[in-house]
């Protein structure tokens, strides 16, 4: 990065479930979530040199149908669409425009309306997208009835289980952690507290996933405005929120040989997260709060690893230890995460990207995470993308 790059504005509206009369169209979540940012950044959409946006389940150029509820002036707007990663994706690039000087402040906005019940492919008359990566589930694991998300994330766990000997018990544990943050978390969609006998009872997918160990089909939006150190000092900004670092990653061999973990992201966390402590100078051992990509428990438990925040195979130590919650060595996914908060797919990477501000302003209440300076964000697209980003507040 040639330039610092800041982040002085969040927002986020209240994720709902598909067809909720609470919820909004597309464009006017997206615009409140825009409003809110620029409302906390202190700036004026006309002020906006750049908007990157995100979604995956809507025509060519909503994200400027979206923008136009906040305003019309002309500024260059992109569509970005790399399924679950697309959020992060779109500020990648925003961070990229700004590092570099070619602009001095940027609006990125994530928004998402799904449709009830599982993913499910749009197009009948192509080439599917995901076409290695189900050649190459086909190949290691064969197709079932279950959602196809599920099999293949919880394929990983399975694989995990033959290498390590854990149990299913030990993913439920992750939903537990998941609900008790949510509670805490009025933008979440599920807060509502869950036993593991409820969760381990509810009804199987696939592998060790159950039902709620899946996260939820989720409509909802969230932005951030990022600038360089002399726009925030022009707007009397001092000591902000700012990227330490951050890497896209894409798919490489591993992804399609003979490993389910290796094709659902594990060496693209593994490579975007140590190309990340590289830039910042830090660790994983530096990190006090994180947001990762808990689509599933399976996914939470094999992160754990990926980004180096435990030893590979110590994962399980590293949740009965309490070390991925508060009172422990890193909290991970104080907003519920995926799993609790929900997964609106255009929308996640800004949503974990406002968590991880508030966090480090200390403005996350109930659940704010004491004395956090350091934050790491992972978001991870099948197709794919893996998107790793750390923050800080000297």
């Amino acid at each position: 990065m040639t330039r610092r790059v800041n982040v002085i504005g969040v927002g986020m509206t209240k994720f709902t479930k598909p067809g909720d009369p609470q919820g909004q169209d597309y464009h006017l979540m997206g615009a409140e979530a825009a409003n809110l940012a620029l409302k906390d950044a202190g700036v004026e959409y006309k002020e906006v040199q750049q908007a990157w946006t995100g979604y995956v389940y809507g025509d060519s150029c909503s994200g400027m149908r979206a923008l136009y509820e906040v305003g019309k002036t002309g500024i260059p707007i992109f569509n970005v669409n790399s399924n679950c990663s697309t959020g992060s994706s779109a500020l990648f690039a925003a961070q990229q425009a700004v590092a570099s000087g070619a602009i001095d402040v940027a609006l990125v906005l994530g928004f998402e309306k799904m449709e009830k019940g599982a993913l499910q492919a749009k197009w009948g008359d192509r080439v599917p997208a995901l076409g290695m990566h189900l050649e190459t589930q086909l190949r290691l694991q064969q197709f079932t009835a279950a959602p196809p998300a599920a099999q293949m994330f919880g394929g990983a766990g399975i694989e995990y289980q033959k290498k390590y000997g854990i149990s299913d018990e030990i993913f439920g544990r992750i939903a537990v952690k998941a609900r008790i943050h949510a509670n805490a978390n009025p933008y979440a969609l599920f807060s509502n507290l869950l036993s593991l006998e409820e969760i381990m009872a509810s009804p199987a997918q696939y592998g060790p996933l159950t039902r709620y160990q899946c996260c939820p089909p989720t409509c909802g939006a969230g932005a951030a405005i990022l600038c360089s150190d002399e726009f925030a000092k022009k707007k009397g900004i001092s000591n902000p929120v700012y990227i330490a670092g951050q890497a896209l990653e894409t798919d490489q061999p591993d992804s399609f040989q003979d490993s389910m973990m290796g094709m659902v992201g594990y060496g693209m966390a593994q490579r975007a997260s140590a190309s990340v402590y590289e830039q910042a100078g830090l660790g994983a051992d530096d990190v006090d709060v994180v947001e990762l990509h808990d689509c599933f428990t399976t996914n939470e438990l094999i992160t754990y690893e990926s980004l180096g925040l435990t030893p590979e195979g110590t994962a399980e130590k590293f949740i009965l230890e309490g070390d991925n919650t508060y009172g422990g060595k890193v909290v991970v996914n104080p907003s519920g995460g995926l799993l609790s908060k929900g997964h609106p797919l255009g929308a996640t990477g800004l949503a974990q990207c406002t968590e991880l501000v508030w966090q480090l302003r200390g403005q996350s209440e109930k659940r704010q995470v004491e004395g956090a300076n350091v934050a790491l964000q992972h978001n991870v697209g099948i197709g794919g993308a893996c998107v790793v980003t750390m923050y800080r507040k000297d």
